[in-house]
């Protein structure tokens, strides 16, 4: 088995491990995510530089918060993967992201609809993976509204916008759909 194949049990373990103060254990967790934590992280803050620091970030954050990790509340893997996206879009919230682009690029940049991106993120799933399984269960409108928020890193008001819906609409949406996604995937 690939270092990348680990099975979101033997991530368990490793957190655990990892808790205990094995530094093997988050060198294995690193080894077999880091590759997908990167690009998440990419789709987010759309640099690869700053991708790359927000993982470095998201290990210490591992390392230092893996006591803290419950199975009971969400697989290793999504434990794991928020952390780095959450570590994304705060870099983005605290401002620290430099663009280095002319006016013309950043503007036609804002001007680009990203939501191709994000849907393909969905299509490239595996057919047999749960998490495309429960996504294709959701009204297409709120799996869009879930992918804009957690592969994109949109802002409820942002998605709303984009889907010309009215604010609290997209919020409500994006709720009830996370817990369709949290029944379907227990």
């Amino acid at each position: 088995m690939a270092a990348t194949d680990r099975t979101t049990e033997e991530l368990a373990a490793d957190i655990f491990a990892a808790a205990n103060g094995d530094r093997q254990a988050l060198k294995r967790i690193f080894d077999a995510e880091a590759g997908r934590l990167i690009a998440i992280a990419e789709r987010i803050v759309r640099r690869r530089d700053l991708a790359e620091d927000v993982v470095q970030d998201a290990f210490v954050a591992i390392w230092q918060k893996a006591h803290q990790y419950s199975p009971d509340r969400g697989s290793a893997r999504g434990w794991i993967h928020a952390i780095v996206r959450n570590r994304a879009l705060n870099l983005l919230r605290d401002g620290r992201r430099e663009d280095l682009m002319d006016g013309d690029a950043l503007e036609t940049l804002q001007e680009a609809d990203q939501t191709e991106t994000i849907m393909q993120a969905f299509t490239t799933l595996d057919s047999h993976q749960r998490l495309k399984t429960c996504l294709d269960a959701l009204e297409e409108t709120r799996r869009r509204g879930i992918l804009m928020a957690y592969v994109g890193g949109y802002s409820h008001g942002e998605i709303a916008a984009r889907l010309r819906l009215p604010l609290g609409t997209a919020k409500s949406w994006i709720r009830r759909g996370l817990a369709s996604l949290r029944e379907c995937m227990a």
